[in-house]
Order: structure tokens, then sequence, then C-alpha cells
């Protein structure tokens, strides 16, 4: 568990993906998301999609449903 600001967390995750060869394709922010749907209030939640490019063709060719699993999920909340 990691304190502190929340948008400064996101921040510091992404740059701690990237450090290890991971960048971050999408951000889902789940607040947002539910408030605009379903009018609803919900904690800070986002999901980073991050993708390491040569683990993700190694293990593509090893077998190519694994795309169902790419890119990986990371969760901030």
């Amino acid at each position: 568990m990691v304190a502190g600001d929340f948008d400064t967390i996101v921040q510091k995750v992404t740059q701690l993906l990237k450090e290890q060869g991971f960048g971050v394709l999408t951000q889902i922010g789940i607040q947002q998301t539910l408030k605009e749907k379903l009018d609803v209030d919900f904690k800070k939640y986002k999901i980073l999609g991050a993708c390491n490019p040569a683990f993700a063709y190694k293990a593509l060719q090893a077998e190519d449903k694994i795309g169902t699993m790419l890119p990986c999920n990371i969760i901030v909340q």
C-alpha cells in the first residue's frame, strides 16, 4: 500500500512501470465512468492498462489467446 495524493500516486506508478519497460496504454477512471453512466458516487479508482512489448510478444508467440489478458491491468484506489 502507498499513501499520498491520488493523482500523484497514479503518476508515480506510471513512472515506475516505465522504468521496468512497461508503457501505460489506457487509463480508465472508474469513479468518473460510474458517475457519468449510472449517476452513482464511487471512491477514486483507476485502472491502468500496462504493456511491455517484448513480454507481450513473447507471450503471444507461446499462446496466441493470451491477448485476452493484455494489456496487464493495475489498479490504483
